[in-house]
Formats: structure tokens, sequence, C-alpha cells
């Protein structure tokens, strides 16, 4: 029985403050959105294919050799973020920024088994997201030659300026959504409070609980009319 009261108070209270919930939610909303699309700036991403493939002296495939380039895209990767690497396409593109700053903007991502990895750049430029990436896989293709003393490394795709291109982030639709799922919680939170502090009496069931002794009667309302 207390069960089926606690429930019932519940959506009482819910039902008393939705007007508050739905505020708050709406709130929430309309700044994530003003946020999400007026603040934040636009992030863009680029990416190039990179093959690692030794060569082969005769026309057979060496399951050894691609093992060993499979296991050779760790060390690349590494490679590719050192300075010996960035500090010359910063110098290239005349970049005002540390190698530290470039790196963070680099990843790069492998699949399992496979000698093709991508490069990725992000951005708030988009086109300046294609010329680094192009740019770093271009420098880490020469430089891969003395550094590591072997030539198995090619580019696949370039990266391209697209027609219209569109930010990775922010994803205003995302933080919204996420707003709206915040501002209801908080709003949900404060009804119940707002309820739990309000001590105004307002029923029979309010003076009992009180007072602790039973209503013997009431006065009923009457209207000035009758």
């Amino acid at each position: 029985m207390e069960e089926t009261i606690s429930i019932k108070d519940i959506f009482k209270t819910l039902k008393k403050r939705w007007k508050l919930i739905i505020l708050l939610t709406l709130i929430a909303a309309l700044i994530s959105g003003a946020i999400s699309y007026f603040l934040l700036t636009p992030v863009y991403q680029s990416s190039t294919q990179i093959l690692v493939n030794q060569k082969q002296s005769e026309n057979q495939l060496d399951s050894n050799q691609i093992r060993s380039n499979i296991d050779m895209i760790n060390t690349y990767s590494v490679i590719i973020k050192s300075p010996a690497i960035l500090g010359k396409v910063i110098d290239e593109l005349d970049l005002n920024q540390s190698v530290d700053q470039l790196s963070q903007k680099i990843t790069i991502n492998s699949q399992e088994n496979s000698q093709v990895f991508s490069l990725t750049v992000q951005d708030n430029n988009p086109a300046k997201a294609v010329e680094i990436a192009n740019t770093v896989s271009s420098i880490f293709q020469k430089e891969i030659k003395d550094i590591m003393k072997v030539d198995n490394v090619s580019i696949l795709a370039k990266a391209e300026v697209k027609e219209n291109p569109t930010p990775v982030k922010p994803s205003p639709l995302l933080n919204i959504a996420i707003a709206v799922v915040v501002g209801l919680m908080a709003g949900i939170g404060l009804a119940f409070l707002l309820e739990y502090m309000d001590n105004t009496i307002r029923d029979e069931k309010d003076i009992e609980a009180l007072l602790d002794l039973p209503l013997l009667g009431s006065i009923q309302k009457i209207s000035k009319h009758k």
C-alpha cells in the first residue's frame, strides 16, 4: 500500500511541477544549441591512405615480409608524429604552431592484419586540413627511406577538398539531445526538492501526518453566493 501511495505522490509531484520541468529542459536545449551553433568553432577532417609494402624481387608474395610490414605500422605511427617529420611540415607550410600542437591534430588509424593505414588531420580550416594531411604523407614517404633505410611506403589516396565540407565536431544535434536529458533530470530533481521543502498544509492527510492524531471532522468551504 505504501508503495502505491508513494508512486501516486511521485506522479502528483510531476504533474504539479510539469511547467518547471519543461521550462528547464527547454532552457538547457536552447543554451546547448546556441553554444554549438554560434560559439564553438567547427573542426574539419581530412585523411590520406598509406600502404606499407616492401617491393618484391620476385612475382611472389612473401608472408613473412607482409607480416613484417604490418608490424612496422606501429613504428611508422610514432615516426610520423615525431619532430623529424612534423618539423619539416611546419617549415614547408610555414605553420604558426609547435610540433606538439600539430601532433595533436594528427591521428593514425590502422586495421588489424592490414598493410594500409590512414592519416587523419583535424583543423578549423578544411583546406588547411587537406594541405597538412597531404604534406605530412609526402614528407613521411620521402624521409622514411633515410630514417629506416627501407623503401616500402606508398600513398594510396590523397586528401581532397570537398565542395561542401561538413565539420566533424561539434555535433549540435547530439549536444542538444544530451542537454535535453540533463535539463529533464535537473527539472525533475528540482521539482522533488521544492516539494520536499514545501511545508504547506494542503489537506486532511497533511494534518494527520503532522499532528499524529485522527481527524474528527472538517468544515467545507462555502462560497459567498451560498
